[in-house]
């Protein structure tokens, strides 16, 4: 992984932008550079099939001349001058927006925290090589195993350089390392196939690639003489690996752009109890080495910790200035630059984990279904209803019994939540975490 510039060029540059921006007739502007470097290798079959190496830089400049608002982006070189003038003549032909903005300067943060996200080791090809045929191998190692879908490993980084014409200039930076592999078992109609995967901000915090192959390749053969299940209504439980894409929902639903949009279905709860008393949700831009920190947002305010549902009550949206604006509230520092606007986004969020262990929760539920995989996209963000393709294991006396495949789980996210409990085994290494999830009354569809 290429050592990132973590000198004032870049701010310089930054500044350089909205200088020129002032001079051209902006009444305000800020500029962003994003700077990215990675390194990956897939292999299969004992054998390298890619080697790739990306590097960018890109500059964004957005300007405001009184409500109209324009943004243009340029590779590092550009003439800040040209691009500036060019990016104040779109404005002024611009239609007028009445949320967008900069943040108020006596918002902004003065003091950015270091969160210690970045790791320099130096992790070249030959070792990615190493880690993902070490991954492989050991997945083929597993009794049953009869294929593999590939191991891959990659290392990279990215920097964030902030600068507003109302006072701030910043930046940070952040490593990402990860591991994966991906197992196939049994031939034919009856082959299953499986993954496992690592991903950290440090590298000596990943997990050692022969674990990840051997889980991936018992991962795919306990799914094999996977059979379908009866129709009916039948207490889920989801692995963490799929639980997290329930707090994904979850996410979504309390974004302050999909409220304003109308495009939530939680859009007029705030207040209300929307999740079992049991349960609260967090998200916290300020964990130290969090996947998804950050010490200022998209508009260089710093978001404070949240409890976004406290007690099964909805407390917060995701909100950016504009959308703040629009909602008739206040930034909680949650913006994320996305093109010419700042959007809200969820940082480090979780379900927070419950009391009992899994294996206490599973064997709570006695009969239903524990789910490993899902398919398909059948999630109504406007009305909540949720159908999705699931592969994984039936529950009987408290235990996995048999593994299952070709069904499908439906239900309201509405009611969903409402029927969720928790387990405490929750992995906070990822920017939307959740523990495994017990949720009842799912209508399953099978044989």
């Amino acid at each position: 992984m290429t050592e990132p510039v973590n000198s004032r060029e870049f701010v310089d540059n930054a500044i350089a932008l909205v200088e020129a921006a002032r001079r051209a007739g902006a009444d305000a502007a800020d500029a962003v550079v994003v700077r990215s470097r990675s390194t990956g290798v897939s292999v299969r079959l004992g054998k390298v099939e890619s080697t790739e190496s990306s590097e960018s830089d890109e500059f964004s400049l957005r300007v405001f001349v009184g409500r109209k608002v324009a943004s243009i982006s340029a590779n590092a070189g550009a003439d800040p001058n040209v691009l500036a003038e060019r990016a104040v003549a779109m404005a002024k032909v611009s239609p007028d927006d009445a949320y967008e903005g900069l943040a108020a300067p006596e918002n902004l943060v003065r003091n950015i925290r270091d969160l210690d996200l970045y790791d320099p080791t130096v992790v070249d090809a030959a070792q990615l090589t190493e880690a993902a045929l070490a991954a492989e191998a050991a997945a083929l190692a597993v009794e049953g195993v009869t294929n593999s879908g590939g191991g891959s490993a990659s290392a990279g980084m990215g920097g964030l350089v902030l600068v507003t014409s109302g006072g701030f200039a910043g930046q940070y930076m952040g490593s990402r390392f990860s591991r994966s592999v991906s197992a196939i078992a049994g031939s034919g109609t009856a082959m299953e196939r499986d993954y496992d995967f690592s991903s950290r901000i440090y590298f000596d915090a990943l997990e050692d690639a022969a674990t990840i192959g051997r889980s991936a390749g018992e991962r795919a053969v306990k799914r094999l003489g996977a059979r379908q299940a009866k129709t009916g209504r039948v207490n889920v439980v989801y692995d963490p690996r799929v639980a997290r894409g329930i707090a994904g929902h979850l996410a979504s639903a309390i974004n302050g752009a999909s409220v304003a949009r109308k495009t939530s279905f939680l859009k007029d709860r705030m207040g209300e109890k929307i999740l079992s008393d049991a349960i609260n949700v967090t998200d916290d831009p300020l964990r130290v080495q969090g996947s998804s920190s950050r010490p200022f947002d998209g508009e260089g305010l710093e978001g404070i910790p949240l409890k976004m549902i406290e007690d099964g009550v909805l407390k917060h949206w995701f909100l950016s200035t504009s959308t703040a604006k629009e909602l008739g509230l206040i930034t909680n520092g949650r913006g994320v630059r996305s093109g010419s606007t700042v959007v809200p986004s969820s940082t480090n969020f979780a379900i927070e984990p419950g009391e009992e262990s899994p294996e206490e929760l599973i064997r709570s539920v006695g009969t239903g279904f524990y789910v490993t995989e899902l398919f398909g996209h059948g999630v109504d963000m406007i009305t909540g209803e949720y159908s999705r393709g699931a592969s994984g294991f039936w529950i009987e006396n408290g235990e996995l019994a048999y593994p299952v495949s070709e069904v499908t789980i439906a239900s309201n996210l509405k009611e969903m939540f409402l029927n969720l409990t928790a387990a405490n085994d929750i992995d906070r290494n990822f920017g939307v975490a959740s523990p495994t999830l017990v949720i009842e009354g799912m209508t399953l569809a099978g044989k």
